[in-house]
């Protein structure tokens, strides 16, 4: 983090503000705005060196909050309280434009005059460990080890042709499968309890040969617990089939 003053948003010259919304993000009462700038590469919309930047509603002073990953697509921006202290919180999201679909996303909290990360992808990447692997009779199962649980997948709904290729005709695999769950390709604020403090949503991509072959996705709900986004609910979300 760093502040540069008062100069204001025109000191960056050859950086465009690529979103921005106000807020009580410092959390004297002050209306704060918040920007995400960016550089835009040419004849693409793909954006690098992405950062945000804070204005104090009170002092007029800028903040630069760098970004671990600072470059992608669609940067965007929400600001809401994830730790119940009725201060507004920072979270950007934005697309890798990746054939897995995933996202990097961020959240920042204002403490001890500062701001600091309440949320990293890459560390809940690295956090959130799974096991994908097909079963005898159109099945597969995940099994997540962050939270010690398991789902099974029915895939009759894939098709009489996506099974032939995988399956005997008994229902036995021809031949041991392994999928793989993705990274974070999904992060939502979301007020479950409806008590003004968001829960965070994450979806992560189920994929069975390869990428384009998804089976569903991971999704769990998070609550901050003074630490950290501790995962409160996992399921698996599948998709239908055509009724027959």
């Amino acid at each position: 983090m760093k502040t540069v003053g008062r100069q204001g948003i025109a000191m960056y010259r050859e950086r465009q503000v690529v979103d921005m919304k106000k807020g009580n993000v410092i959390g004297d009462n002050s209306i704060d705005t918040v920007y995400i700038t960016a550089e835009k590469t040419p004849d693409s919309p793909f954006w690098v060196n992405i950062m945000i930047v804070v204005q104090d509603g009170r002092t007029n002073q800028y903040t630069q909050i760098p970004l671990k990953q600072n470059q992608g697509y669609k940067p965007t921006l929400f600001l809401g309280d994830f730790t119940g202290d009725r201060v507004e919180d920072i979270m950007v999201v934005m697309d890798t434009g990746g054939s897995g679909g995933m996202i990097n996303a961020y959240v920042f909290a204002y403490r001890g005059s500062q701001f600091r990360p309440l949320f990293d992808s890459d560390v809940f990447n690295d956090r959130f460990k799974y096991r994908v692997f097909y079963l005898d009779y159109y099945k597969a199962q995940v099994n997540s080890y962050t939270t010690n649980q398991k789902f099974i997948i029915d895939l009759t709904t894939r098709g009489r042709q996506y099974l032939s290729e995988i399956y005997y005709p008994n229902g036995k695999l021809k031949k041991p499968i392994q999928g793989f769950v993705s990274g974070l390709s999904g992060l939502y604020p979301v007020d479950f309890d409806r008590n003004g403090t968001c829960e965070l949503l994450a979806y992560q991509n189920i994929a069975g040969q390869y990428n384009a072959d998804r089976l569903g996705y991971v999704q769990t709900t998070m609550k901050w617990n003074g630490q950290v986004f501790a995962p409160e609910v996992q399921n698996v979300a599948v998709f239908g089939g055509d009724i027959s």
